[in-house]
């Protein structure tokens, strides 16, 4: 089982200063920071997804890049871009989510080609359109007219798409779209793309539904499945059904939940193989910019949240998991909430994640080079390294796949 990382240039600082909360005045983002593969000492995903509008911006708006990185990546391409190493593979699409709500998706396959071909991807979901919805018995003369619209559409791309690479000679492996809102519909769907020459076929739009209904949809198709065809699910991690997964021909798949659940999850912050931890929340007076717009508001007191903010972190640094260093840290920590006013306090999840201290046990180059401050909820690099940690988990998960709970139903 293959897993993509979605690229949106999450990188790190490698000289950052957690001390100070300081940058080095000489920092290059693109020269300096550094990627998850180049962090960790395994590789924590086995390829990168890029998607075309992320680089090169969509109908609703700029991408995650600067006119200098689109420029830089185009003229390097995608490998030296991220500075893959020769192990790590790379697959490029559209972004459909991104243009979702448009009638037809606002690029065509040459100039999702020129993406691809100017990048130098290893492989290339064909355009395709996303449909949001699932109604396993609408069949394709009951359903929404949009709907089956979308699906057709999808498909007639694929058929141009798969063409245009025939004709341009490129090595690029081409990759079929298929949508569809039930079990039925995405197994004609498949159907129709092996006819027109896919060996390798991605799976959209499965998002929202259950592990119950995705298996539904992949046994349906398994029933017009050729021996050769290779699936991907985008944007689904589900790790404890991937096993069940696979034995319909399921080979690889892509998300970013682990990663996001450190910094956007209420509760799943820190992962573990066997469970999840809140991380111990100690936002920046001077960078968080709800607690900042108190502060200039007059809400909040200046000199308390800055006095709060430096004991909470003196009393984490000197946690050593005895009761008084526990109670210690409790405490700044609520009085800290209390002095920023917080809407809900985690003071019984922080003490869980105190007392389990899985930062101690785990075995990651992050984990071992910054202790407690991986697992502080402040600032966008200790996030985004509690993020790498995570996808480092994800990956020991993936290496130990194992058979799926029947009534598994996260979401992911």
């Amino acid at each position: 089982m293959r897993f993509y990382f979605p690229d949106s240039q999450d990188l790190v600082s490698p000289t950052y200063d957690f001390q100070r909360d300081e940058y080095s005045p000489l920092r290059v983002r693109q020269r300096d920071d550094r990627y998850a593969h180049e962090v960790l000492e395994e590789h924590p995903y086995h390829g990168l997804l890029v998607s075309k509008s992320i680089v090169d911006g969509s109908i609703r708006g700029a991408g995650k890049y600067t006119g200098a990185q689109r420029a830089r990546l185009y003229r390097l391409g995608v490998r030296e871009f991220f500075r893959l190493t020769p192990e790590l593979v790379t697959l490029g699409d559209n972004g459909a989510f991104n243009y979702a709500d448009e009638l037809v998706p606002p690029v065509n396959v040459d100039e999702t080609l020129d993406f691809y071909e100017g990048c130098g991807f290893d492989a290339g979901v064909s355009v395709d359109h996303i449909i949001f919805g699932y109604a396993p018995e609408a069949d394709f003369n009951t359903v929404d007219p949009a709907w089956a619209q979308r699906r057709l559409l999808t498909l007639r791309l694929a058929e141009e798409f798969i063409t245009r690479v025939a004709d341009r000679g490129t090595d690029l492996e081409p990759v079929g779209a298929a949508q569809g809102w039930s079990p039925t519909s995405y197994a004609d769907s498949v159907k129709q793309l092996q006819a027109f020459g896919y060996r390798r076929i991605a799976l959209g739009g499965m998002v929202p539904l259950k592990t119950r209904q995705i298996v539904e949809c992949l046994e349906a198709i398994d029933g017009v499945r050729a021996p050769e065809t290779e699936f991907h699910l985008l944007g689904i991690t589900r790790v404890d059904s991937m096993g069940r997964f696979a034995e319909f021909g399921v080979t690889s798949f892509d998300s970013t939940s682990a990663f996001r659940q450190a910094f956007m999850d209420d509760r799943l912050n820190f992962h573990t193989r066997d469970e999840a931890f809140v991380a111990l929340r100690v936002p920046q007076v001077d960078g968080n910019p709800t607690l900042r717009r108190a502060v200039l508001a007059g809400r909040v007191s200046q000199r308390d949240a800055v006095s709060g903010e430096r004991e909470c972190l003196r009393a984490l640094r000197a946690y050593d998991g005895s009761e008084s260093s526990m109670r210690e840290a409790l405490a700044a920590l609520a009085r800290y909430e209390m002095i920023c006013q917080s809407k809900k306090s985690y003071l019984s999840q922080y003490e869980r994640t105190l007392r389990a201290a899985p930062w101690a046990s785990c075995s990651c180059s992050i984990c071992r080079e910054l202790g407690i401050e991986v697992a502080i909820f402040r600032g966008t690099e200790r996030n985004k390294r509690r993020g790498f940690h995570n996808l480092s988990v994800l990956a020991h998960k993936i290496q130990n796949l194992a058979r799926p709970h029947p009534t598994e139903e996260s979401h992911g």
